[in-house]
């Protein structure tokens, strides 16, 4: 399990590598990519993965990213607001085919799925975005493994005992502060290659910190769907760490905090 779980994250990690470094169409396509798939697997779990409703929703999530490539991101809630009339135009026209859980569930995922991990593209597009995009995965991926060593060392109080038994308050705290180790190194690593109008020695741990925190939210928040409809993992793409979901849950909030914190410092540094 052990070895399987390493061989995938070392291609996740190669695959990453390549599309931030790459950006452009490239990091769009997999961003859009791993949306829809993560899309399916959360219809997945409701049972409307093929369905109008989930088809409703996959449609919805193209012309998202059709409407971000083409920077039209000024209807997004008009566009929203359309989706949301035409889910309960598919609830009532269909009735009693589909429950009010599952459409507010379809509503739900455009934001929760489409658009906070389309940030993830958006942080790529930013000034010195191959940075903020590797500060993303610091904050999520960096801060879970932070958290899992210092969780298994010294780890005694449950954070969400009900929800995750394994998760401590000490492994969480952990998490953080090791994310913000890790965005001092990145930030000392690339000062000398970078010039923003601020202290990236101060800003990236920082950054790292508040993302870890928000991490363990996303984490959770994944879990406890799961637990309410007893689903293991949402998916078995990726050996030894379940679906895109599994993998991304973090990633989901790490990426808009990132995304906003760093627009609203770098207006605030013009």
């Amino acid at each position: 399990m052990f070895k399987q779980r390493l061989i995938s994250g070392i291609i996740l990690v190669i695959i990453a590598a390549i599309s931030i470094g790459l950006g452009g169409a490239v990091m769009f396509g997999v961003v859009e990519g791993i949306t829809l798939i993560g899309l399916f697997e959360f219809y997945r779990v409701f049972k409307i993965e093929k369905k109008s409703l989930g088809i409703l929703g996959y449609i919805t999530a193209i012309g998202y990213y059709i409407m971000l490539y083409s920077d039209m991101q000024q209807y997004i809630l008009p566009y929203a607001l359309l989706f949301l009339i035409l889910c309960m135009a598919l609830y009532v026209f269909q009735y009693p085919n589909y429950k009010a859980q599952e459409v507010m569930a379809t509503f739900f995922s455009f934001f929760y799925i489409v658009v906070m991990l389309s940030c993830l593209y958006q942080v790529r597009m930013m000034e010195n975005g191959v940075i903020l995009v590797v500060l993303v995965f610091l904050s999520a991926w960096g801060c879970d493994t932070c958290a899992y060593c210092v969780g298994m060392l010294i780890g005694k109080h449950k954070m969400a005992p009900v929800l995750s038994p394994k998760k401590t308050i000490e492994g969480g705290i952990g998490g953080i502060v090791g994310a913000g180790l890790l965005g001092a190194i990145l930030a000392v690593v690339t000062n000398q290659v970078t010039k923003v109008p601020y202290n990236p020695v101060i800003v990236y741990p920082i950054i790292c910190m508040v993302g870890g925190a928000i991490s363990q939210i996303g984490d959770l928040a994944a879990s406890a769907i799961k637990r309410n409809f007893e689903v293991k993992d949402y998916g078995t793409l990726i050996p030894g760490h379940g679906g895109i979901l599994d993998r991304f849950d973090s990633i989901i909030f790490t990426a808009p905090i990132i995304y906003f914190g760093m627009l609203l410092l770098q207006n605030y540094c013009l």
